[in-house]
């Protein structure tokens, strides 16, 4: 069982929850004093007849309207039917149930003043399997995410759509029925705590984010593999090197190409004799270009890390003084541009895993045959897969332009400026599943030239790697379509079977 507390969720249990593997969820005990503490101090407003923004006045450019008393709960209402205008595809089960997991995380932190009963009853839906049908176009990160976690809290109330195991959106109601659940009529303050925050654009970018970590890991052995097959040296890699430049991502990255490359009889049979000085950037340079990103992809799990556990609606409830305050902290800006920079960190590492497979298939480079094929000339081998690299790579490039510095006002004026977060999320989504393309790319073409050097053996962590792949996809003798084994490495490549950490245990 995870307790569900507001403050110590972890980006693993997000991933965990959004695929299904984690359901047993529950409210911790200090979480729900929160929540019933925050919602004791709405119903003291309510008593009072204080004007409080969303609760008994209209939202953004309607602000400055009173809502009557007996107005108040359907206020609410109306906020959710109103703001579910989002367009486009469906997020998929596992997005929207990160949404799910990260809005009843944000409530349960004490500060948003909905009752228990609609904090569990997201918990409830997440145990049970009951996906909200959220379209992934509508939000611009300010104010929140309010179209998306409308799509969402309609569901609360037995309205909206839920995601079929078709793939597509039904009523709501009738699946509710048969789960046993009756739907919530909202109180005061709680559909504006619904929809308030930043929930989708952090669920897309958490899920992006492991995903990044995982593919870069899974590119030290590819960038390990190519130098291998090339013929390079480890020398670069050595320790006293980088200590002397000691940034942590360069550190680690150093570390891990020394231990895929342990034991090599590849490097033993040119340690002597060899007239190159030293290698090209894109291998020498790997801990350089490769630590970067570490760094940035560092800083994005920062950032997300303390998103996923903060209070992001407005008004924001204080119990302890009594306090309603309107701000900001729905505003995505910080996540926006964490992922931009997630975006900017692996377009790059692209860039560098291009520059290698040129140096595998390139003859003039390689010393081995034409594009990795046995028969040059008669066959075109693996010419094409550098192609196809180099579209994903200019795709990546173009959502490497950052969103966060395209803000539209909004509302009236009143939103006047806006994160642009959704789009940074969705820009990391795609980028992400073409990075791990591009690496299942490299993968195989260093793959193909580790042929070339048999029976000389490389280091150990690359032959495990080798070994796994070849359990997959058999070398390349005659010309094949490539894109069935792509497709095959590229699975093991985003399920995290070729990280490091997989190939070193002893």
């Amino acid at each position: 069982m995870t307790h569900i507390d507001g403050r110590t969720l972890t980006l693993e249990t997000v991933e965990a929850v959004a695929r299904g593997s984690l359901v047993e969820l529950t409210l911790s005990p200090e979480a729900r004093d929160r929540i019933i503490a925050a919602r004791t101090t709405v119903e003291e407003v309510l008593s009072t007849g204080r004007v409080v923004y969303g609760i008994s006045t209209g939202f953004g450019r309607l602000a400055d309207v009173v809502i009557r008393r007996e107005d108040q709960v359907e206020l609410q209402r109306n906020l959710l039917r109103s703001h579910a205008a989002g367009t486009g595809p469906l997020l998929s089960r596992e997005e929207a149930r990160a949404i799910l997991l990260l809005r009843a995380n944000a409530l349960a932190h004490g500060n948003s003043g909905c009752r228990v009963e609609v904090v569990e009853r997201f918990l409830r839906m997440l145990e049970l399997d009951i996906t909200p049908a959220i379209p992934e176009a509508g939000s611009v990160g300010a104010s929140g995410d309010l179209a998306p976690l409308a799509h969402a809290g309609l569901v609360v109330m037995g309205e909206g759509e839920v995601l079929g195991y078709d793939g597509e959106a039904h009523p709501s109601a009738p699946v509710l029925q048969a789960a046993g659940l009756a739907p919530i009529p909202l109180a005061e303050k709680e559909g504006l705590a619904l929809i308030n925050g930043t929930q989708a654009t952090t669920g897309l970018g958490a899920l992006a984010l492991l995903r990044a970590e995982r593919a870069l890991d899974t590119l030290e052995v590819a960038g390990a593999m190519s130098l291998e097959a090339l013929m390079g040296t480890p020398d670069a890699f050595k320790e006293e090197v980088h200590l002397a430049r000691p940034h942590p991502g360069q550190l680690r990255s150093a570390a891990l190409l020394r231990e895929l490359l342990a034991g090599s009889e590849i490097r033993e049979s040119h340690r002597e004799g060899d007239p190159r000085v030293q290698d090209a950037y894109s291998l020498r340079c790997m801990p350089q270009i490769h630590g970067a990103a570490r760094g940035a992809l560092g800083f994005v799990r920062e950032v997300l890390s303390i998103e996923i556990n903060s209070a992001t609606d407005n008004p924001l409830i204080f119990p302890e003084s009594g306090d309603v305050i309107s701000a900001g902290n729905f505003h995505a800006q910080p996540i926006a541009q964490a992922l931009d920079l997630l975006c900017i960190a692996i377009a790059d590492l692209a860039a560098v895993s291009e520059r290698r497979m040129e140096r595998l298939l390139n003859p003039d480079l390689s010393g081995m045959p034409a594009f990795l094929t046995p028969k040059p000339g008669l066959h075109s081998g693996y010419m094409i897969l550098q192609v196809t690299v180099a579209d994903l790579l200019g795709e990546m490039r173009v959502l490497a332009h950052p969103a966060s510095v395209d803000s539209v006002p909004t509302s009236a004026n009143q939103e006047d400026h806006i994160s642009m977060g959704m789009g940074a999320a969705r820009k990391a989504r795609r980028s992400v599943d073409l990075f791990e393309r591009v690496v299942a790319a490299e993968l195989l073409a260093a793959a193909q030239g580790l042929e070339f050097r048999a029976p000389l053996q490389p280091g150990q962590g690359v032959a495990a790697a080798w070994r796994a792949i070849r359990e997959r996809v058999a070398p390349l003798t005659d010309d094949r379509p490539p894109a069935p084994d792509l497709r095959e490495v590229h699975r093991m490549v985003a399920d995290g079977q070729l990280v490091p950490s997989g190939l070193l245990q002893p």
